[in-house]
């Protein structure tokens, strides 16, 4: 199926609807403007501005600003479609409906100076200050400005507005994180390897322009992309070798991982750069309530990118934001959906983000107001849902581990299943995590029926009826360690009729971050909340019969009449997370049957969008 916006009624006017009224009524000029600008300590930014050209109907236009780490532009050898990779979309689409849009290598990245000292450096943000301030000043501005962008971008967005600049009145970070630690680098306190193997070498490949490297990524694949593009001034090159000189003194996730074990701890050599100072939720109270947010993620958005744009929502309960929750890897590149029709999502989001800025940078009436603030997509229902709130009304239904590796809604007596973790195992190398190190994943957990089958598994009865899961499912294994810690996962898989298996969802948790604590005020959740402090962590006592509350990320899916839910466990997820404890492959003993070990499904209540 597909998941276009107009199969149903999850919107009064669907976004491809409204782009219908809004044709192109601008030309984009030959090529951008291609400067520096500078900023408080001299450090030069290079940034590519858009201006709408060919209609007398303005001579100003509000401006998107999209902060890049991945190169605003690159130079070719001519053969290349796109040097813009980054900024194309934004570009064709935006300014031939009157928004200029400008495109700025964040400090110490492409062709600009200076160097990175963090993931998301508090430098950064306050260059987006000023950067929105020389903005204004320019000659086809309108005083008014947006951002929007993906991944670092999105997140870049979210530091835009915190710095408080008035003409800033709307951001949409598209697939960005809110918090670092929890949604990025240490999910469940496990470190991510994708992050500083991948990602980590993507990065030293833009940032030292070492091209043989880069084109190891698909994303960069072409030969013709030739290094990041010179500023207009720039004639012989000589500015652009001289920033790409001092990139090479930047900071590199794979050496300064470790020292964020903690979530509350900082570099050694500065105590005040955590992981939280580079986080967008830290700032979150600093963007103006009047600057609306419309967050956009995917249910296979990485580790936890869907939970940022949950909590950020949840956090802010401002009447004016919005979510958006598709059946989308990170970015968007993929439908994931097992039952699409297309590859590629066949949702218009950029139409979706046009009446969102028409409606709140250029002051049209969109009738944006009266659509729900919440939209999601069912998987295997393959409907859009609309929402007023997060969560949704929805009951709880859990399901017990019990004898014969059953999911059960009544308890049946008591039963103890152990389990021998082996470090090997693996959700594979088509998951949910590749994306996010620039890998162009098409089809995801081809092989599941396979990786699963090497975990431990509990599954329901023959399913009467379609019951359709919308939220964050929560496992609470009850059950012991053999050793100090434990890298623990949880995953849930539809079973169907034919035997396949269908991975739904997952969640993961090292045992000594096993004490939850009460969601602060700067990140409010609707799942189980852990500090990841130094104080609140503790080694497992060996043998001691404990429970473990594994919350999973969120999800919207029906399963089919006929099919079964399937609960797995495993230790270890090869490729993707450091094992825990370092060698030492632990055994899991299980407890079953009465108040013990279950797993709390919330179903959604009602069925009001589905399609017929």
């Amino acid at each position: 199926m597909s998941d276009r916006d107009d199969k149903n009624a999850a919107w009064q006017v669907p976004p491809s609807r409204y782009l219908a009224t809004r044709p192109a009524e601008f030309e984009l000029p030959s090529k951008p403007l291609a400067q520096y600008i500078t900023m408080r300590d001299g450090c030069h930014l290079a940034a590519d501005i858009y201006a709408p050209r060919g209609s007398n109907q303005s001579k100003t236009f509000p401006a998107l600003l999209i902060f890049t780490p991945y190169y605003r532009r690159f130079e070719t050898n001519g053969d290349v479609p796109e040097s813009a990779p980054a900024a194309a979309r934004y570009r064709d689409f935006f300014v031939v409906r009157g928004y200029a849009v400008v495109v700025v290598d964040v400090r110490g990245t492409g062709a600009s100076f200076g160097t990175r000292d963090a993931l998301r450096s508090p430098t950064e943000r306050d260059d987006y200050g000023e950067v929105a301030q020389w903005t204004i000043e320019q000659p086809w501005s309108n005083g008014v400005i947006g951002s929007t962008g993906i991944s670092y971008v999105g997140a870049a967005t979210c530091f835009l507005a915190s710095t408080g600049h008035p003409a800033v009145k709307a951001i949409a970070p598209l697939f960005g994180v809110s918090d670092i630690y929890s949604e990025q680098l240490y999910p469940g306190g496990l470190l991510s390897k994708v992050w500083t193997g991948a990602y980590d070498r993507l990065m030293l490949a833009m940032d030292h322009d070492q091209r043989d490297l880069l084109r190891q990524f698909s994303y960069y694949a072409d030969p013709g992309l030739q290094g990041p593009h010179r500023v207009d001034e720039d004639i012989d090159g000589q500015l652009l070798a001289a920033a790409i000189d001092e990139h090479r003194s930047n900071f590199r996730l794979n050496d300064a991982a470790p020292e964020f074990t903690f979530r509350d701890e900082g570099m050694l050599h500065d105590a005040s750069l955590t992981l939280a100072a580079c986080s967008p939720y830290h700032y979150l109270d600093q963007i103006p309530p009047n600057v609306p947010i419309y967050s956009v993620s995917g249910w296979f958005d990485g580790a936890g990118y869907s939970n940022g744009a949950i909590t950020r929502f949840l956090t802010r309960d401002n009447s004016n934001d919005r979510l958006l929750l598709g059946a989308w890897d990170h970015g968007a590149h993929t439908n994931v959906s097992p039952w699409r029709e297309e590859e590629a999502p066949q949702f218009n989001l950029l139409a979706e983000l046009l009446r969102f800025f028409d409606t709140h940078l250029l002051g049209r009436e969109t009738g944006l107001a009266h659509e729900a603030p919440i939209h999601y997509f069912d998987v295997h229902a393959e409907a859009w849902q609309s929402a007023t709130s997060w969560p949704l009304a929805q009951d709880s239904t859990r399901f017990y581990l019990t004898a014969g590796n059953a999911l059960a809604q009544a308890p049946l007596g008591q039963n103890i299943d152990s389990y021998q973790v082996d470090f090997a195992t693996t959700t594979g190398t088509q998951t949910r995590y590749e994306r996010l190190g620039a890998a162009g994943i098409v089809d995801y957990y081809p092989d599941w029926t396979d990786h699963s089958a090497s975990m431990l598994t509990y599954e329901t009865a023959v399913l009467a009826r379609a019951v359709s899961i919308a939220g964050h499912p929560v496992a609470t294994l009850r059950m012991s360690i053999d050793q100090g810690d434990a890298s623990i996962f949880v995953y849930l898989s539809e079973v169907d009729a034919d035997g396949r298996v269908h991975y739904i969802t997952e969640g993961m948790l090292r045992a000594i971050h096993r004490k939850t604590a009460t969601a602060p005020d700067d990140y409010v959740t609707a799942w189980p909340f852990r500090t990841y402090h130094r104080v609140d962590a503790a080694p497992v006592e060996k043998g001691a019969v404990i429970d473990y509350v594994v919350p999973l990320l969120p999800i919207a899916w029906t399963l089919a009449e006929g099919s079964k839910l399937r609960l797995s466990i495993a230790g270890a997820d090869s490729g993707h997370f450091i094992p825990m404890p370092y060698g030492r492959p632990p055994i899991f003993t299980i407890h079953g049957g009465i108040e013990s070990s279950s797993v709390d499904i919330p179903v959604r209540l009602g069925n009001d969008n589905h399609a017929p």
